[in-house]
């Protein structure tokens, strides 16, 4: 059973990309923020919030992937070899990571938190340094195997994989500033 489960995903992933890594993104942000809710000793889970959590992973982390890693290709079109890895993951790491932990950042406390800009702004000045950095440490590491392994049209499950840990350690970061700011 599990086979045939794994089978139409797969062939939904080949006939609908985007729908697919959209919907894949949103179940994984959901998954992470329940499961980050129930880390920070939730007794009840806060659907508002996993709803937006999902949101954010429907409309913006799929497709973002998705788009990411078809430029990706076109930019490194037949080359191959551990030099055109290392260059994906250094243009990603100087591109994107910045922009997506921003991005993060932003969205969490504006929208899921609802805080005022000014409060946001100030998390963001005093916590995106240090959780860029962690960034740094662990996403390279991701970005290699990614592209050094991971089919083209797995690139975008496996990262969305592996960003939905990332978010337990972001979320609960997020949570823990923002009971400190308040």
């Amino acid at each position: 059973m599990s086979h045939n489960v794994l089978n139409k995903y797969l062939n939904q992933l080949q006939l609908h990309p985007l729908r697919t890594k959209a919907i894949t993104a949103a179940v994984l942000a959901g998954f992470s923020d329940a499961v980050a809710q129930k880390i920070s000793g939730a007794k009840k889970l806060q659907l508002r919030r996993l709803l937006l959590f999902m949101l954010y992973g429907f409309a913006y982390s799929g497709p973002f992937g998705h788009f990411l890693h078809k430029l990706m290709d076109k930019i490194f079109k037949g080359q191959k070899g551990n030099d055109t890895v290392a260059k994906k993951v250094i243009l990603e790491q100087i591109t994107s990571s910045p922009w997506n932990n921003f991005f993060f950042m932003m969205y969490y406390g504006l929208i899921i938190e609802g805080r005022p800009w000014s409060t946001v702004i100030n998390k963001v000045k005093r916590d995106y340094p240090s959780i860029q950095l962690t960034a740094w440490k662990f996403w390279p590491i991701v970005g290699w195997v990614n592209y050094q392994y991971m089919p083209l049209q797995l690139r975008v499950v496996f990262h969305s994989f592996v960003a939905a840990c990332w978010a337990i350690f972001l979320n609960l970061k997020a949570r823990s500033v923002a009971i400190k700011a308040a």
